[in-house]
């Protein structure tokens, strides 16, 4: 009798590739080498990865992909996936070659790659089955895997599965917006291409998702932490400070510290507290093997916070929400005034200081 597997929590839909991640001190001058420390292998793009770190913690998860190629490499793809337990049929094709990712990392958290991504490859997103959407919790997605991801919004859509969308700084792009935002319930964006912004620049991003429709905003900024927007609530947190080996994949793994969160319906406080730490840790050594949740959670329970409001289509700090120079709280009060009873106001005499 076979056993009945349980359907996936997380499903991610994008592109299938083996990566090699590359670890050194610094990235050498053109035409001049330098030593790597350490090299590790991993699946990639960011929605497998992300299948991968949950699986990591005890997630079901599922993986729908672009076909790749009956080679070696390909195999390892999918033998990858199998032994972490991540569920989908993985599609071999004659046509091409499987495609190959390779990442430097230095010491400096910077990461410089090297990937194939060819509109034949991406194509075979159009054709994938979807029906491992049917009972999942949430489905993630890549703004640059471009058109191809709208057919697997629209079905997670029908299907009420609420979608994750890695938008990075697409949002400067109003045509992306309209495509791919409008579909999404929760989004991870970045304030520019280099995640240079300051806070201003996040509260602008996460005002323009809010716009958008998006549920839940979430704005990275590297080593600065990030800002997570849900309704009238904004949390802030900031990054620790770690000594950084690899950076690869930190981003994803950010991406799969907050959807753990979100599946396991932690706070949206506790959400970006884990997001973040798992992320920091991650990039204190090389390659893709998670934490444990337990060593992540001490990490995240000792991360400075800011609070604020955001109400009005402005964004009010907690002290300022209750400020006198808040309109909110100064309308309040014009308002309870006219429907509270005047009081006659009594002259108290004031004894004079004993020093006069």
């Amino acid at each position: 009798m076979e056993k009945k597997t349980t359907p996936p929590a997380y499903v991610g839909f994008g592109m299938l590739t083996p990566v090699y991640v590359m670890a050194l001190d610094k990235l050498p001058k053109h035409n001049t080498g330098a030593i790597v420390h350490q090299v590790s292998e991993y699946v990639y793009d960011d929605a497998a990865i992300i299948a991968c770190n949950l699986r990591q913690w005890g997630i079901s998860t599922g993986m729908i992909g672009t076909s790749v190629g009956d080679d070696l490499l390909g195999h390892y793809v999918a033998d990858t996936l199998a032994d972490m337990g991540v569920q989908g049929n993985v599609r071999f094709t004659k046509k091409y070659k499987t495609p190959l990712e390779v990442n430097v990392s230095d010491k400096f958290g910077a990461r410089t790659y090297f990937w194939q991504r060819s509109p034949e490859i991406l194509s075979t997103l159009d054709t994938a089955d979807l029906s491992m959407l049917n009972g999942a919790k949430l489905m993630y997605a890549d703004w640059y895997d471009g058109d191809h991801i709208i057919r697997a919004m629209n079905e997670a859509r029908r299907r009420n599965v609420p979608v994750f969308l890695n938008l990075e700084h697409g949002h400067n792009d109003p045509e992306i917006m309209e495509k791919y935002v409008s579909r999404a319930t929760i989004c991870q964006a970045v304030t520019d291409a280099a995640q240079i912004g300051n806070k201003s620049a996040m509260l602008s991003v996460a005002k323009k998702l809010l716009k958008a429709g998006i549920k839940t905003a979430i704005i990275t900024m590297a080593s600065k932490g990030c800002m997570v927007v849900q309704g009238d609530e904004i949390v802030r947190i900031h990054a620790p400070k770690v000594r950084a080996v690899d950076g690869s994949g930190a981003g994803a793994t950010f991406s799969s510290g907050f959807i753990y969160a979100y599946l396991k319906k932690w706070s949206l406080e506790e959400s970006a507290r884990f997001a973040i730490a798992a992320a920091s840790l991650k990039v204190t050594r090389s390659g893709l093997k998670m934490f444990p949740v337990k060593q992540i959670k001490e990490l995240a329970a000792t991360l400075e916070v800011e609070r604020m409001v955001y109400r009005d289509n402005q964004f009010f700090t907690m002290d300022n929400l209750l400020s006198n120079e808040n309109p909110l709280v100064t309308s309040s009060k014009k308002f309870a005034q006219k429907l509270l009873p005047k009081k006659k106001t009594e002259r108290k005499k004031i004894k004079r200081s004993l020093v006069e």
